[in-house]
């Protein structure tokens, strides 16, 4: 044999070995998670459901505002904005429930105040005067309370489940299935809502999630039960155990006064690292409220035929694309250095914003969301997983609530500025050429590429201490 015949079996046996590699690694972390305990896929079930509904109603909400409120797009985007916002800053005060409580209980009094939140939402313009401060909608606004207070609790606790249920093999596969599941549920208004909507209209559609609420508790119910969740702890690693059982005991030895100081002592406020890690992604997470704050009126609007007619899809495409690559990503990533992926991947999903300044256009469309998923696919998962990691004993629901503060801020500030810009490059009852969407993209897009921007700029500083976390 010779030299060259030699050196080409050479490297066709070490790509074999590379690409084998790169298989296993990709479906090592779907095996064991296959394996994982009945509560766990109670969670994912009931988290699924959640998405749908919670993804189903928001895509809607501006629009319900406008058409049944009677508010304009301005105000309509502040009660967005209050409803999104209010759910994050709810999780800061109402995430340490599930470690005082437990997580089945904490599921089922949170989704019961999401019921009764939904309901409300659906029956206030049938009960109420229409217009800013009437009556209708006053009965939002409790609607909405009910909503904030429940999801508070329900998020929190979810992965708070995760970190219980998982071993340390499956742990980065447990939140990226959890996040992915979520989004399939986000996608899915998008085949149910356009039938319902043009048969029954907006508050058809809302019934049905109300309907999807009850189902979703009687899953926790019967799915998660105590002995459930009990064998699922008993089934997890024994590192995993013995880290439940000195937590618990360490809950029974404080006193509520003990507690609190605990509490108190442990916020991570003080770590300006920290603190400037969670912050600084903010104007990447712009993006996430432009999926409710604008795309759905962008759809509708800019855009007649196919997109126009059937705008929910288009808005929860997105959620399709976390589903399905989720999970991949974080298979082929999750040995990698997590602060390179929070760069990569906040770059990669910032940058084709400016993809949508060449106008109105269905390859624009599609572009932009394809690459923005990947790009969030990357770090989001990761990003949860780390707060929930790094969390002392018994605080992981505040933390998780503390880690999502910054996007309580996304929410709100977003909020302010959205239906103002809406109104002048993306009016009601104008004609798409007559608009100026290119202006307002690009103008996103600025705002978005600075977060990997100051991530990239403060690596020497931060990198240290990502890796000692």
């Amino acid at each position: 044999m010779n030299e060259t015949s030699q050196t080409g079996m050479e490297e066709k046996k070490s790509f074999g070995q590379l690409l084998s590699g790169t298989v296993k690694e990709l479906i090592d972390p779907f095996i064991a998670l296959a394996k994982a305990p009945r509560a766990l896929w109670g969670i994912n079930l009931s988290y699924v459901l959640e998405g749908l509904t919670y993804f189903g109603v928001l895509g809607l909400l501006a629009i319900y505002y406008n058409s049944y409120i009677g508010l304009d797009d301005i105000d309509a985007g502040r009660m967005v904005g209050f409803l999104t916002a209010g759910i994050t800053l709810s999780m800061l005060f109402l995430g340490g429930t599930v470690d005082w409580i437990g997580v089945r209980k904490s599921l089922l009094i949170a989704l019961s105040f999401m019921l009764v939140g939904r309901v409300l939402l659906t029956i206030a313009p049938q009960f109420g005067q229409s217009g800013l401060w009437q009556s209708a909608h006053l009965i939002t606004i409790g609607g909405m309370f009910g909503v904030i207070l429940g999801y508070g609790i329900y998020q929190p606790a979810c992965y708070t489940a995760i970190k219980k249920f998982t071993t340390a093999k499956t742990a980065a596969m447990g939140y990226a299935m959890l996040y992915a599941l979520m989004n399939l549920g986000g996608f899915l208004p998008g085949l149910i809502s356009p039938p319902v909507r043009k048969s029954y209209g907006i508050l058809g559609v809302y019934w049905v999630f109300v309907a999807l609420t009850v189902l979703g508790i009687i899953v926790v119910a019967v799915i998660l039960s105590k002995k459930t969740v009990k064998l699922a702890i008993a089934n997890a690693s024994e590192e995993t155990q013995e880290k439940i059982k000195e937590e618990e005991n360490a809950e029974e030895e404080m006193s509520t006064k003990e507690k609190i100081k605990y509490y108190i002592k442990h916020f991570p406020i003080t770590d300006g690292k920290f603190m400037f890690f969670i912050f600084i992604l903010i104007p990447v997470q712009t993006l996430f409220a432009h999926n409710w704050l604008t795309l759905p009126q962008y759809f509708s609007r800019a855009f007649t035929g196919v997109i126009g007619e059937n705008f929910e899809f288009f808005v929860n495409f997105n959620p399709l694309l976390i589903f399905i690559l989720a999970p991949m990503v974080t298979a082929l990533t999750f040995k990698r250095d997590t602060y390179k992926m929070m760069i990569i991947g906040t770059f990669v999903m910032a940058a084709p914003t400016f993809i949508l300044t060449i106008g109105p256009n269905i390859y624009a469309v599609f572009g932009y969301l394809i690459i923005m998923t990947i790009g969030e696919a990357m770090w989001q998962p990761r990003f949860l997983q780390w707060i929930a990691e790094i969390a002392p004993k018994n605080m992981t629901g505040i933390y998780m609530g503390i880690g999502q503060f910054p996007w309580f801020m996304t929410k709100v500030i977003t909020s302010l500025y959205s239906g103002w810009f809406l109104m002048r490059y993306c009016p009601m009852d104008t004609a798409p050429e007559q608009m100026n969407t290119e202006t307002m993209w690009f103008i996103y897009g600025l705002i978005a590429i600075s977060t990997p921007v100051f991530l990239l700029l403060a690596k020497g500083w931060m990198g240290k201490s990502m890796e000692k976390a």
